[in-house]
Formats: C-alpha cells, sequence, structure tokens
C-alpha cells in the first residue's frame, strides 16, 4: 500500500527534497520525501506515517529517499519481545538514582543549556548554531502532534538527561535525546532507552520507535543493541529474530 492511500493522509502531499549533504556518511549526497503542508500532518495522520518509516525533525515529517544509497533503514523496538543484555542490566545498576518526569513541551533555559553542552561536547567541529535558542525551539519544542519532554534528575537534583518524544496510538517515537556527556561511564543514551521501553510496557503500548539504523554511521549503530528490533525492509517491517 502506497503512502497516499490512507484516508487519513488524503489532505496531505508529498514532494522530493533537492539533493543535500547527508549528514551521516562522508562525501555522501542525500535527498527525503517530505510531508507538506506540515499542519495538515495531525497525530492520527503522523502515526500513518511513523509506521511507513517517516520521521519528525520539529514540524516537519520525512523520510529519506535517496537514489544512491539505501542505509538509513527504519527501526523500531518490539518492546514485548525485548531482550536485556547483561551490559544494559548494568547501565540500570548505574543509574538508579536517577528518576524521570513527563513535562509539557515547552523551553526551559536549563534544557537548553544541557542541549549547547551536549552538542559541542558530541559534533563540535560541525555544529555552528548549537547555542542559537530560535534553532533549538525550531527542532524541539515546535510540534503539531502529542509531543512530551522526559526530564531524568539525579538524587541531587542536578539535570542528566532530556528525552523528547512523541506518543503514538501504538508506540512512543524517540525524537531526540541529549545528555551530561561529561559522565561517559554512566551510558545515558542507552539507559533513557531502556527508560522508554519501561514506559512503553506500562501504557500497553507496543513499539518503541528510533528512527533509522544506519550501518555505515557508528553513532547509529547502537540501536540494534537493543532486542527483539525490527527493520523496514521493502516497505514490511521485519523482526531481527526472523
Amino acid at each position: 500500500m502506497s503512502i497516499v492511500e490512507k484516508k487519513e493522509l488524503d489532505s496531505i502531499q508529498f514532494y522530493v527534497t533537492t539533493k543535500y549533504a547527508c549528514g551521516y556518511i562522508p562525501n555522501q549526497s542525500a535527498q527525503s520525501i517530505v510531508a507538506t503542508p506540515y499542519k495538515q500532518v495531525n497525530k492520527t495522520a503522523y502515526d500513518e506515517l511513523i509506521k511507513k518509516g517517516f520521521r519528525r525533525s520539529g514540524q516537519y515529517i520525512y523520510k529519506p529517499r535517496c537514489n544512491e544509497c539505501n542505509s538509513c533503514i527504519p527501526i523500531r523496538i518490539n518492546v514485548k519481545n525485548f531482550k536485556i543484555s547483561n551490559s544494559q542490566k548494568r547501565v540500570g545498576k548505574k543509574n538508579l538514582d536517577l528518576t524521570f518526569k513527563i513535562l509539557p513541551l515547552n523551553y526551559s533555559e536549563e534544557h537548553f543549556e544541557l542541549y549547547v553542552k551536549y552538542q559541542r561536547a558530541r559534533h563540535a567541529a560541525g555544529v555552528t548554531n548549537s547555542d542559537d535558542i530560535a534553532d533549538y525551539n525550531d527542532f524541539l519544542i515546535k510540534s503539531n502532534v502529542s509531543t512530551k519532554i522526559l526530564e531524568f534528575r539525579d538524587s541531587m537534583g542536578i539535570l542528566k538527561i532530556i528525552s523528547i518524544v512523541d506518543f503514538l496510538n501504538d508506540g512512543l517515537s524517540a525524537v531526540y535525546t541529549f545528555y551530561d556527556t561529561e559522565s561517559k561511564s554512566h551510558s545515558y543514551g542507552t539507559h533513557s532507552i531502556l527508560c522508554l521501553i519501561k514506559l512503553c510496557l506500562r501504557n500497553k503500548l507496543e513499539y518503541l520507535y528510533l528512527g533509522y539504523w544506519i550501518n555505515d554511521c557508528q553513532k547509529m549503530a547502537y540501536k540494534i543493541n537493543f532486542r527483539e528490533y525490527e527493520l523496514m525492509i521493502n516497505g514490511v517491517w521485519q523482526a531481527s529474530s526472523s
């Protein structure tokens, strides 16, 4: 079934962008298919697009569509079948002092400061506008769907992790996570995903959508460490064990 056959998508059109520099694979160009107008992409339509491998960045819903490359593969975790590894158990034990709460999608100066520190530590050579509040708001705070902020703090009340999460009818979509990079041994990125899996189970949701797995990009390769994951191959979700 094509992406335009669902009635929920009747008011939406799709266009392919011009080529731009790929942000994941060096010396590679990329293109995306984008849903427009973005104001028409309500929660119902968004749920259908996520199931078809789309992703959200700010108010824009997109999916990679590159003629020369198919490295970006949609990935989700089937939380009922999730099997925690020994290393992931150790991450959980290291972060027993962390608690999180779900907050409305609003700007916070404290959150923004953590974001800037994270960007400078992780992407120092390639990020030039990490301290631009307008860019931050466009990227993470603007949303036309059901989006919340998960705020993680330690026992002293110090902010450690922020996860921006979309709530879907069948799961959660992890939009973006940033955290205190000075505590590398705590593996905050892994911990945040483990907590999102627990949140799915608590709310009787089936899937945690993690965007795209890119085997050729080390920053994205970690996603297949969470089993049982599913990959979208030729438009069909397929279990990693199949």
